[in-house]
């Protein structure tokens, strides 16, 4: 069974600005209350299909890190990338943008699909402090959009 946890709400900034800051992930760290940041790992330098960067991650005093690898790249549209850890699949995550239909604006749509295995997802709670991970997660995606909102209308 998979499990994915969607949240979209409506900011009043363009597509393209918005998208710049979710796809800065060395920014990650300012909206998001669990993700720290990234660093480009590998020669990449910025989102790019195919490009790696590590993720930093804290919840109270556990913290730790992931690989993660750019899937979709579409300015001011679309963004994805996939989420490992000590090579094996986590997670997926994706952002969709699409205007207002009077194009000041724009609605992102955040997704976080889980796909860790069995053994991943028993060691997960005491590696991230997370007992309920689409609950936490629903809820994370809920105050990053928040932040990212105020961001990019500032």
């Amino acid at each position: 069974m998979t499990t994915s946890v969607s949240v979209s709400r409506e900011i009043a900034a363009p597509a393209d600005q918005v998208w710049a800051l979710l796809s800065d992930l060395p920014r990650m760290g300012e909206w998001s209350p669990e993700n720290t940041g990234g660093s480009w790992v590998k020669g990449a330098t910025g989102p790019a299909v195919g490009a790696r960067f590590k993720g930093g991650n804290s919840n109270g005093k556990k913290s730790w890190t992931t690989d993660a690898r750019i899937t979709v790249c579409e300015p001011g549209r679309a963004f994805g990338f996939d989420v490992s850890a000590v090579g094996l699949p986590v997670s997926a995550w994706s952002y969709t943008l699409e205007p207002t239909t009077d194009a000041t604006g724009c609605t992102v749509t955040e997704t976080w699909t889980d796909r860790r295995g069995a053994i991943a997802r028993f060691f997960s709670k005491s590696a991230s402090g997370v007992e309920d991970r689409a609950a936490f997660t629903r809820e994370s995606i809920e105050t990053t959009l928040a932040n990212l909102a105020a961001a990019a209308t500032s």
